[in-house]
This record gives C-alpha cells, sequence and structure tokens, in this order.
C-alpha cells in the first residue's frame, strides 16, 4: 500500500482496503500499531479514517481555502501583461525589466511575479534577439560486431613529481570491451591523437567497409582539432561526440579510464 495516509491523498477505495488488512492483522494477533507501521500507515490516521465508523472519502480536495488577500487582481495581470509586451520590453526577460522601471521611480511587480503571470498567459517564451536554446539529441549508434564503434579519451597519469603529469590516450571496442589502442604523450595534443587513431586502423587491419567506422569520444580539443579531423577524414572514419556539458554521454570511456 506505500506510504498512504502520509500528507498522500488516499482514495476511498484504497482507504477501505487499508483499514481492511490492519483489521485481520489484528484478528489475528497483531498490535494494531505494528500492523500499520508494517503497511505505511499511522496510528492515528487510521483512527480518524474510522472515527465515523466507516471510511469516508477524504475531505481536503473539497476544502474552502480563503483568497489570499495579496492575490493580484485582474486588472493587475493586464497591466503587468501590458508592461512586458511593450516595444521596449518585449525583447528583454524580467529581471531586466525589473530593474529598468526601478530607474524610472516604477514599480509594477516582482520578477517572479512577472515570471508567473507571464507563464500562465502563455507567454512565457524565449525573449530577445538571439537564437532560442535547443537540446542536442543524444549520440546513438549500435555496435553489431568489433570495429564498429570505438570510443577514446584521454586521462592524467601521475608524472615523476608532484604536479607533473603524462597523458594516457586510449581508444575502446564497445562491442568486444578490447583495448584497440593506448598510447602514453607528454601533452595533449590534436596530432597525438591522429597518430595514435592511424596506428589503431593498422594494428586492427581496417579497410574500406560498407558501414564506417564510428569514433566517439567528448568535446575536448584534441577531439576536435583539425589535424584529427582530417585524420578521421581520410581513414574513412565517422566522428561522434557527446553533448555539451553532459558527463555521462561517454560512459565506456570514463567507466576504464
Amino acid at each position: 500500500m506505500g506510504t498512504a495516509g502520509r500528507g498522500s491523498l488516499t482514495s476511498t477505495a484504497n482507504r477501505a482496503t487499508t483499514i481492511q488488512l490492519v483489521e485481520e492483522a489484528v484478528a489475528s494477533g497483531a498490535r494494531r500499531r505494528k500492523a500499520c507501521d508494517e503497511i505505511g500507515l499511522s496510528e492515528r490516521t487510521l483512527q480518524r479514517w474510522c472515527k465515523a465508523g466507516a471510511s469516508a472519502a477524504d475531505q481536503r480536495p473539497l476544502a474552502k481555502r480563503p483568497i489570499p488577500a495579496n492575490k493580484l487582481s485582474v486588472e493587475e495581470r493586464e497591466a503587468i501583461l501590458a508592461i512586458v509586451n511593450q516595444p521596449e520590453f518585449q525583447s528583454v526577460p524580467p529581471s531586466q525589466i525589473v530593474p529598468t522601471l526601478a530607474d524610472q521611480w516604477t514599480y509594477i511587480a516582482s520578477e517572479s511575479t512577472m515570471y508567473r503571470v507571464m507563464r500562465q498567459a502563455g507567454e512565457q517564451n524565449h525573449r530577445g534577439r538571439s537564437k532560442a536554446p535547443t537540446s542536442n539529441l543524444k549520440s546513438t549508434h549500435c555496435a553489431t560486431e568489433s570495429n564498429r564503434v570505438w570510443t577514446w579519451d584521454i586521462t592524467y597519469l601521475p608524472g615523476p613529481a608532484k604536479g607533473l603529469y603524462f597523458y594516457l590516450y586510449l581508444i575502446l571496442d564497445i562491442f568486444s570491451r578490447e583495448i584497440v589502442g593506448w598510447e602514453v604523450w607528454p601533452e595533449e595534443t590534436a596530432e597525438n591523437s591522429s597518430r595514435l587513431i592511424r596506428r589503431a586502423v593498422l594494428a586492427q587491419k581496417i579497410t574500406c567497409q560498407e558501414d564506417p567506422l564510428v569514433l566517439h569520444s567528448d568535446n575536448g580539443s584534441p577531439m576536435k582539432g583539425v589535424s584529427m579531423m582530417e585524420t578521421l577524414y581520410q581513414l574513412g572514419i565517422t566522428p561522434s561526440r557527446s553533448r555539451p556539458s553532459v558527463s555521462n554521454d561517454n560512459p565506456y570511456s570514463e567507466s576504464i579510464i
């Protein structure tokens, strides 16, 4: 039954079922409080449900609640919408509208109130001349055999002294989980990445194939360098990258290094 009665609305049918289960447990010798604990219900809630002798529907949705004294009137809402749709404000958000009005010794509403009124009126959209933000689709590839989809990354290796590091370049085949190429370099560059990709392709004896090899990586500069992209183009490899600011789009490489 879950946590019935702990702040949630329980239907009349579920109330009756809950009461019946508790009563059956009590009739079998269990303590009422223990039975309520097992079912996720407080004993006080059960007493409230059975106060009239039978379970009744929850009355909270039917309660008459007073109207807040500071609730916006229809005129005030219309005034806010008129302000945000004025030519000088129609391209700026409320976070800029309120300070601008304050400089003019005018106060209509707070930023949060403006946002709420705009959202309720269906006007909470992208504002301004800049391009609206978009959500990039997640890169999805299916590897049905080896050497179809590779994933790679670069990680730090401790050096001979504190503050000195080497860089491990590692390429993983996501179908076989085989490490198809790895090298350690003292710096992180697109040129080193290009050399590693070429050597991995030669080691795996990959030639022109009907479905091109996909190489997935994050958005680091060595993955997007000019020499790296030219190498992928020459080898017929399709580059694939993680979405910006998404840390789990390259899970195979992240988990191994």
